[in-house]
């Protein structure tokens, strides 16, 4: 492992906007409450977002560099989608609890 290894951070995010935009994708950016039918749906799509983060963990060495990156780029997407900034916070958050 190269010493610039460490800052190479592409894998990370390529990641970020996959898990974006398959939540963009998966679930509603607005506030409304969620009926139970797409509360279910929402819950599924949280548990395979989950289930990307850990396989991705497991492939990759994931320093602190690229883990904010990682979450840095994860956010803007969301943003860019037009996700309300608070929504895309805690979903960073929540992401970043994950890594």
């Amino acid at each position: 492992m190269q010493l610039f290894d460490w800052f190479s951070a592409r894998e990370a995010q390529a990641f970020g906007k996959e898990l974006a935009a398959f939540l963009v994708g998966e679930l509603r950016a607005d506030l409304k409450p969620l009926n139970a039918k797409q509360t279910k749906k929402a819950e599924k799509a949280m548990v395979k977002a989950a289930r990307k983060v850990e396989d991705f963990r497991a492939g990759h060495r994931l320093n602190f560099y690229k883990k904010s990156k990682l979450a840095n780029t994860f956010l803007w997407e969301l943003k860019e989608s037009g996700w309300p900034p608070e929504v895309a916070n805690q979903m960073t958050d929540w992401l970043t609890m994950r890594l």
